[in-house]
């Protein structure tokens, strides 16, 4: 993984771990826990360890807010609403041409590295044609790492466990910027294009993200657009509905899936979902679908290259009559058990291929690059020798001289090193690009085209490739790794199936495929609709819906999801759905009480305590509590952001007073409060301003959420994600005057189950039955 943070701080390291924060063993999590139960959180994003914060989705409703709302005018509201559905068609838009270029760049690429090697093949000049294809992925490969590697270290992998976790209300720096995303997009091109087995799919999903995110905040950091309309943007809630159409866009432009893309989003990455946002993401992919569909009817004319046909997964097989009975069920199902036990192996040897990586790339970008070089090479032997070990086939003497045997960059019959009128079925899966390679698999009417030997070779290869490629430092999607391990089983069963059936062996590789996709990634409605989508044969519902759930359901007997486990290995603080049973045992009060105190700041502060509290805690929310009659009250929840830039501001006053509404307005605005980041070590306060004060009012937030502290944690936690809170305020059951109004602050960190055991061990002993999914 990258190089620590130099300002990531964890109690629970050693002086020697602090000096070599990557140091780690294969038995140790990647990131090592802290065992108190709230602390500073170190989590690796993309390959590079950071230290990260949670989002504020949360609505702050100070009286700035309040007065901003009600001065805006109906032409100002109907430009907010305006504005939001033109960032959604822009967003498709961006997302639909930048898929469009790295498809044709892959196909030729691809394509022309192919025709070379089989020019060579044809001469009998072997081994000059490995030297050439595997020189040419040794450089592909080379210039998407060291683009990883050197510039952006966030760009490297699928991105989708960040973006899982940033809509989750977790801070994952880096993620989105515009570095991430050109070497996101260069990243991919090399990668997909040396043949490593890694697909495009995730990486589309990151792209269409960060195009979403640099849209919201009207550019990069330190090169922003300041138009008026954007200021609405300049927030957490909304920056989220776009990512959230930015990844649904970027899997409908990696299968060219718009319902697939929506309903991905919704039960794959968004934590936080409503029907405006349904809308907004349904638009968006049928922006990306018409841009598709305008480029595919542009280069069937021959305008983009070897790009023609191929490039955008589509697997048409809706020619074909499927035909299934009773019996037809037991296969069926047999390929779902298969794929939810294979799906959940593949998910145990990642993870522990995963921690092995890890323990090779703490010693250094070197080594990074060295791996991925490694990799390279290896497959490239692979795809070019193992073809070699297959005997060659006669073609079928009905098929046309054209069809069989061919020599170009696609064709279901590649001759490579047979004689005239035979082909070599190996060749046709390995000496191809991963799209055409499903192709073939997927294809029908060939029950004889592939032989038992060469399918379990193909399945073999790509299960080993699969384990070793995900996890370097490039670009790099799960999906198509996955769909060609699924298919090849899945046309194994057919060929076995072949007397006892009358479903194509070209339908029982899409079954495998879609069955080891569920059992590995846990998804049902999304995954169906995208298999739909991709083979346009509604005659598939019944029999793929029953292959998903019979493949989930197995795959949950045993570990979860591989996006779940990627999180927990980068340490993302990702909130599940369902509390455990546990913790329906302890009420958030006693959570509270195992915290330090909670630190609170009066309604009129001085200067001089801002700063010593700002100073000597991390804590990002203070309870703002007021005297009134002698007792004091809860007057709202103020933000440390808010804090450092009223230091900033130098917003003091001499005498103990509450400000006018006019003083707020001349001092502060909407935007500048939506403002993230600030440091208090770069805030200067002179001896003479820490003696004055400070009108927190009209900054506060006066309706944090509050839960009284006997609410049990299952509970809290449930509302917590639900609503997308960073602070949740612990009340006391009895109000009193000597009873302080504030119990606790409970943060991402103390609803977290590791956090929580780590306070409490008795509870270890009242686990109950796995939560449910």
């Amino acid at each position: 993984m990258e190089e620590f943070s130099k300002s990531a701080e964890a109690a629970s390291y050693t002086e020697d771990e602090e000096r070599d924060p990557e140091s780690n063993n294969l038995h140790q999590p990647l990131i090592k826990r802290n065992l108190t139960l709230s602390g500073n959180q170190l989590a690796i994003v993309g390959t590079k360890v950071s230290h990260i914060e949670s989002l504020d989705y949360e609505i702050n409703e100070n009286d700035l807010f309040k007065q901003d709302w009600r001065s805006r005018s109906k032409v100002e509201v109907l430009q907010y609403v305006f504005s939001k559905w033109l960032l959604a068609f822009l967003v498709g838009l961006l997302t639909g041409l930048i898929a469009t270029v790295i498809n044709l760049a892959i196909e030729n690429i691809s394509g022309y590295k192919l025709l070379a090697v089989v020019k060579y093949i044809e001469q009998e000049r072997y081994l000059m044609g490995f030297v050439y294809m595997a020189g040419a992925n040794f450089l592909l490969t080379l210039v998407a790492a060291v683009l990883c590697v050197c510039f952006a270290p966030t760009a490297a992998g699928p991105g989708i466990p960040e973006i899982k976790a940033y809509l989750n209300g977790v801070d994952t720096p880096d993620m989105f910027g515009a570095t991430t995303l050109i070497v996101k997009i260069i990243g991919s091109i090399g990668a997909v294009s040396a043949g490593l087995d890694l697909g495009k799919e995730g990486p589309l999903v990151h792209i269409g993200s960060c195009i979403a995110s640099l849209l919201g905040q009207g550019g990069t950091d330190n090169y922003r657009i300041k138009w008026r309309w954007l200021r609405y943007f300049n927030n957490d809630r909304d920056r989220r509905d776009l990512i959230t159409c930015g990844s649904s866009s970027g899997v409908c432009a990696a299968f060219r899936a718009p319902v697939g893309g929506v309903l991905f989003a919704l039960e794959e990455v968004a934590t936080w979902w409503r029907s405006a946002l349904l809308w907004r993401n349904f638009f968006s992919t049928a922006v990306v679908v018409v841009v598709l569909r305008a480029f595919m009817e542009y280069c069937k004319s021959g305008n983009c290259g070897l790009f023609g046909k191929g490039g955008l997964i589509m697997f048409d097989v809706s020619g074909v009559s499927v035909r299934y009975h009773v019996v037809d069920i037991i296969p069926v199902a047999v390929i779902g058990v298969i794929g939810g036990v294979l799906g959940s192996l593949y998910n145990d040897l990642l993870h522990r291929v995963l921690k092995v990586y890890n323990v090779i790339n703490k010693k250094g970008k070197l080594h990074k690059l060295l791996l991925s070089l490694s990799v390279s090479i290896f497959t490239s032997v692979c795809l070019y020798g193992l073809p070699f070990l297959a005997k060659c086939r006669p073609c079928d003497p009905s098929l046309l001289d054209s069809s069989c045997p061919t020599n170009g960059k696609g064709g279901n019959f590649k001759q490579f090193n047979c004689p005239e009128g035979y082909y070599n079925d190996l060749a046709t899966l390995l000496l191809t690009t991963n799209d055409d390679a499903v192709r073939n698999i997927f294809s029908i009417n060939t029950s004889t085209e592939f032989n038992v030997f060469s399918l379990f070779i193909f399945f073999v290869l790509y299960c080993v490739l699969g384990l070793i490629t995900f996890g370097i430092a490039v670009p790099s999607g799960l999906f198509l790794p996955i769909i060609l391990m699924g298919s090849a089983y899945g046309r194994l069963l057919g060929i076995v199936m072949g007397p006892y059936t009358k479903i194509d062996q070209g339908l029982y590789a899409v079954l495998g495929a879609a069955s080891l996709m569920a059992g590995s990634m846990r998804m049902t409605v999304s995954l169906c609709v995208i298999f739909l989508e991709l083979t346009n044969n509604l005659l598939l519902l019944p029999i793929t819906m029953l292959v998903l759930l019979i493949a989930k359901t197995v795959g949950d007997c045993f570990n979860p999801s591989i996006y779940e486990i990627i999180l927990e290995l980068k340490g993302l603080p990702f909130l599940e759905a369902n509390p455990e049973p546990w913790m329906r045992n302890i009420t958030v009060g006693e959570l509270a009480d195992v915290k330090p105190s909670v630190v609170t700041l009066s309604g009129i502060e001085k200067v001089g305590r801002i700063v010593e509290v700002l100073k000597n805690t991390t804590h990002n929310g203070f309870p703002v509590v007021d005297s009134v009659n002698g007792a004091t009250e809860l007057h709202g929840l103020i933000l440390r952001a808010h804090l450092i830039l009223v230091l900033k501001k130098k917003w003091f006053l001499r005498e103990r007073r509450r400000t006018e509404e006019w003083e707020v307005r001349e001092k502060f605005t909407s935007i500048d409060l939506a403002e993230r980041g600030g440091n208090i070590d770069e805030v200067t306060v002179t001896k003479d301003e820490m003696g004055m004060y400070v009108d927190l009012h009209p900054l506060t937030n006066t309706t944090p959420y509050t839960v009284v502290e006997t609410m049990s944690v299952a509970k809290a936690m449930v509302l917590f994600r639900q609503v997308g809170l960073r602070h949740m305020l612990v009340l006391p059951k009895h109000q009193a005057a000597v009873v302080s109004p504030v119990v606790g602050i409970l943060t991402r960190q103390d609803l977290r189950a590791h956090n929580i055991l780590s306070a409490f061990p008795h509870l270890e002993k009242t686990r109950g039955p796995k939560k449910g999914n």
